[in-house]
């Protein structure tokens, strides 16, 4: 009686194809979400795949490296799905962070070791707005240490962890299209940030910092829009990863891509091609 069912969710796993939203949470690497929500959907679907990669692999990426203690919207690519990533990756997103004055860490967050202490007290509201002007618009931002970014085919932040020395990157072009703050309550100040591909939040806050004559570091970040898919609207918790809530995420999100492949011409994928994870660089 069981086989019945157990065919059906297989062959409804492996036709899916599009684009769709998680709620990654605190803690795990975007990479570890993704493989978390691979096995529980292959599971579902009763596929055993006893290690052999050739043998109904799953075709699923994610469009953008969340940093393992933030939270939020991580867009997510099944079947066909995958090529539409890049999109994502250039594509505008909106953050919600709380930075804290007066700390600096190695990692530019709450997870790393103080690397600097300064009086933050003389610090206004009025001069944490007035700062904000100059990071809006087309800037120039050199990335953290401790990122996705790679030397050599590795990450900088594996080397880092590893002990080796690793020079900062060269400051690049980044678009930030809106900066406003939400609450200031020294030490915390929360903000509120949609910016361009390439971005990095921790980046900013930690420039803000300098800016005041002090420092700051990211306490707690949080994406709340990935393109059109928000986290309220789109993204799908823990105990909504499954076949049928993912297919229904589906049919809901492909009005949110009308410049893509219709779901018609989507919906044709078949097992045996191996995991592509994207990572926003």
């Amino acid at each position: 009686m069981a086989a019945a069912p157990a065919a059906r969710c297989r062959s409804m796993l492996f036709s899916l194809s599009g684009l769709f939203a998680v709620c990654k949470p605190k803690g795990p690497t975007s990479a570890a979400v993704l493989n978390l929500l691979k096995e529980r959907l292959l599971a579902e679907a009763g596929v055993q795949t006893n290690g052999n990669k050739r043998n109904q692999v799953l075709k699923i990426g994610h469009g953008g490296t969340l940093d393992s203690a933030a939270t939020g919207v991580l867009v997510v690519g099944i079947g066909k799905g995958t090529k539409m990533l890049g999109t994502m990756l250039a594509g505008s997103k909106k953050y919600t962070a709380i930075g804290m004055l007066g700390k600096a860490t190695d990692t530019l967050d709450a997870t790393g070791k103080v690397t600097e202490e300064k009086p933050y007290d003389q610090v206004t509201k009025r001069d944490l707005e007035n700062v904000l002007q100059k990071f809006t618009g087309d800037i120039m931002q050199v990335p953290p240490l401790y990122s996705a970014l790679k030397k050599d085919g590795e990450r900088l932040s594996t080397l880092m962890k590893r002990g080796e020395a690793v020079e900062a990157k060269p400051a690049r072009p980044v678009r930030v299209y809106s900066l406003s703050l939400q609450q200031f309550q020294p030490p915390l100040f929360t903000l509120d940030v949609e910016c361009g591909g390439g971005f990095y939040v921790r980046s900013l806050v930690n420039d803000i910092g300098k800016e005041l004559c002090t420092c700051a570091t990211v306490q707690e970040l949080t994406r709340t829009k990935q393109g059109p898919f928000t986290l309220e609207e789109h993204a799908l918790h823990e105990d909504k990863w499954t076949i049928d809530e993912i297919a229904r995420s589906l049919e809901h999100c492909t009005a949110l891509l009308p410049g893509e492949p219709s779901r018609k011409k989507l919906k044709t994928e078949h097992p045996g091609e191996t995991a592509v994870i994207c990572e926003d660089k």
